[in-house]
């Protein structure tokens, strides 16, 4: 009778398989923080950038989005007694996810808030989020929504 010695292709498989899941995860677990802190409060804001750009278009009211220091804020929404949900766009000042969170508007140059409307067509902007080391930005061509964007260049 002939035995047969080493690991059928199956067993490997199945090694195989469960080494990579376990590095699968691992690899998830070990995820920076910080860039997915920063990630959500980019796709956050965002949301809301466009929200505000869209409510501007529709009351013909010009909207401003400015960053202060723990936080952000528009100007020119609509007040709640209008029919505004009490926690809508108009709601002054609001707080970043995480309070370390710093906005720097890149584009225009020079400018310390965004317009976001009414018009259909708006200049190219350009604001970065920092968090530490990291850095992410959100940007819009001026007739597109705002996305998040990875390098230095143009939207």
């Amino acid at each position: 009778m002939l035995r047969s010695r080493g690991f059928t292709l199956l067993e490997l498989l199945v090694v195989l398989s469960i080494v990579a899941l376990a590095t699968a995860g691992a690899t998830l677990a070990l995820r920076d923080a910080s860039a997915t802190q920063l990630e959500r409060e980019a796709l956050r804001l965002a949301a809301l950038l466009d929200a505000a750009r869209a409510q501007s278009r529709t009351t013909g009211v010009p909207v401003r989005w400015q960053p202060r220091t723990q936080g952000f804020e528009f100007q020119g929404l609509r007040a709640a007694a209008e029919g505004a949900p009490a926690d809508g766009l108009h709601r002054a000042g609001r707080t970043w996810l995480n309070p370390q969170t710093r906005a720097l508007i890149v584009q225009p140059a020079g400018a310390n808030a965004l317009l976001l409307g009414p018009e259909p067509l708006i200049p190219a902007q350009r604001v970065d989020l920092l968090l530490g080391e990291r850095r992410l930005g959100l940007a819009s061509d001026g007739l597109g929504p705002f996305r998040v964007v990875t390098g230095d260049g143009p939207p």
